[in-house]
């Protein structure tokens, strides 16, 4: 479940299904050993070997050629000095040398000088579906939290397949995408739910009608493999890579896939790697989690009654929440803002303390009269072509690369039975979870069987970073992979439940993760931190 406002572009791994149920060069070169480990993916080891050997030619390829770094497009928004190109990688790693495909990719140099620097830092902020290309522009705003790490690196952020500048695929007419009100996730009857299951099946017709060249080829291993090519491109011999939510996936995939090739890698609110949780179960922990985190933000609220005035408990704010819904779920606030909006609009308390004064704000107006400022917040902004153009790309690719990646059940009972349970205690996110993630029930191209992800022959210490109580990628995701990337260090956020620990003020957490970029330590055991600042309301 990618976090899915109608303005935001999101960095998690799924999203409120409230939105989406609305609806080549070829070179000759010579083959280097392949450096991929094919027993990661037992079963189908000759698929992998071939793959292997196909990702071995791209970077070969692209090592030879470069980057021709430019000054960035206009249209890109990204400051100067940021420069940007593109790195050619075949469509399908099985065929090397068949349809190829264009990366955007961006970079701003190390700021400490030659002397200093270490590399490239190449970034995934998650999804699947985020663009990576801001993270440059961490350096050009003076951002003190990486200041460190900019020294000593390049920045390097890309768009990868199927997103953005990178021959991006669409299920729908984007304008069509955004259109609101959305029809309220929570079923009143079979029929209700007859419906989403339409809107669902037709979504995933429609990706398959735009893109469906691309959609058997959309997937996570995939994407690892245009990341080596990548590393190769910038002429880094190893990789140092920074993945943030579902870029921890991408991260523990190139990580089994080419142990050999990483340097340093940061894995930040950690997807669960287990192939029993990819990615069915993943989302039906998430609506436990969100849950959990939903109500921790109710106490924040109701401790500052204060400031906003909506209950001084937990349950009082609970219950304008559900007098707000009933009431949008009655006849939408504005003509346009539904349960469908409200959900997309709130989910982000839950993923981020940063949201907790701001959404808290907005509803504190509205409960004083002004429902204009709800409605400016949470509705859709039609004339808004270039967003809804990137809200609908993105949540293109995340249905895209979640169904491609792994198997979905395909009776409607399974989803039913599940999905009803998980929402008698966990109501705030479990519908909408459900419909977001229904196309997957009837993807048109073959459903593959994910990674087993493990460690393999020369991977370092790996550093893990994750909080207690974040929604998105529940703690349990952290340990798992802990377990399975032998050598790797556990730093845990105690008490706190922000979505993307590393960007946050937090010195027990930021000095250790600079450590380890310019140094390669990880401390002796694994670490607990105490929770960075409670916002201010």
């Amino acid at each position: 479940m990618r976090k899915s406002s109608m303005r935001r572009r999101a960095t998690a791994f799924g999203s409120a299904g409230a939105l989406v149920t609305a609806t080549l060069i070829a070179g000759a070169v010579s083959a280097p050993a392949a450096s991929a480990t094919p027993a990661a993916g037992r079963g189908h080891a000759h698929g992998w070997d071939r793959e292997a050997r196909g990702a071995a030619i791209a970077a070969a390829r692209a090592r030879k050629a470069g980057v021709d770094w430019q000054d960035c497009a206009t249209d890109w928004n990204l400051p100067k000095p940021i420069q940007c190109g593109y790195v050619t990688v075949p469509l399908d790693y099985a065929k090397p040398f068949g349809k190829q495909i264009e990366l955007a990719v961006d970079r701003i140099g190390n700021t400490g000088g030659r002397s200093e620097r270490q590399g490239a830092l190449i970034y995934n902020p998650g999804g699947p579906g985020g663009s990576g290309l801001r993270f440059p522009a961490r350096v050009t705003g003076k951002s003190a939290v990486w200041a460190n790490a900019a020294e000593a690196y390049d920045f390097v952020g890309f768009d990868p397949r199927g997103v953005g500048h990178s021959a991006p695929i669409s299920c729908v007419d984007p304008q069509e995408f955004v259109k609101a009100p959305k029809a309220d996730p929570v079923p009143g009857s079979e029929a209700d739910k007859r419906a989403q299951r339409k809107l669902a099946r037709e979504y995933a017709e429609g990706c398959y009608e735009r893109s469906g060249e691309m959609l058997p080829h959309m997937t996570t291993p995939n994407t690892a493999r245009d990341l080596d090519v990548i590393r190769a491109a910038l002429g880094e011999k190893k990789l140092n890579y920074l993945g943030v939510s579902y870029g921890t996936y991408l991260g523990a995939v190139y990580g089994t896939l080419f142990p050999g090739h990483v340097r340093r890698m940061v894995v930040d609110s950690v997807v669960n790697p287990s192939r029993d949780k990819i990615w069915y179960q993943a989302n039906l922990d998430q609506d436990v989690a969100f849950e959990g985190r939903w109500k921790d933000w109710q106490d924040w609220v109701a401790e500052n009654d204060a400031a906003y005035h909506l209950g001084d408990t937990r349950a009082e704010v609970q219950e304008q929440w559900l007098e707000l819904r009933a009431r949008a779920a009655n006849e939408p606030l504005g003509g346009v803002v539904g349960p469908a909006e409200l959900i997309s609009f709130f989910q982000s308390a839950p993923y981020y303390d940063s949201a907790w004064a701001p959404i808290a704000t907005v509803f504190s107006k509205y409960v004083a009269g002004d429902t204009q400022a709800l409605v400016d917040a949470a509705a859709p902004d039609p004339s808004d072509t270039a967003g809804n153009a990137s809200a609908e790309n993105g949540n293109a690719v995340y249905t895209a690369v979640e169904c491609t990646d792994a198997k979905w059940p395909a009776n409607w009972r399974t989803w039913d039975r599940d999905n009803t349970r998980l929402h008698r205690d966990h109501p705030f996110m479990t519908w909408a979870n459900a419909w977001m993630n229904l196309p997957c029930a009837t993807w048109p191209v073959k459903q593959q069987t994910p990674l087993n992800v493990r460690t393999g022959k020369g991977l370092p210490p790996v550093l893990i970073v994750q909080s207690e109580r974040d929604a998105a990628t529940p703690y349990g995701g952290a340990v798992e992979l802990h377990q399975r990337f032998k050598g790797s260090r556990l730093i845990t956020e105690r008490d706190a439940g922000s979505h993307g620990v590393t960007g946050l003020v937090n010195p027990c957490v930021n000095d250790r993760v600079d450590t380890y970029l310019l140094t390669g330590k990880v401390d002796t055991r694994d670490l607990t931190c105490a929770p960075h600042a409670t916002p201010k309301p």
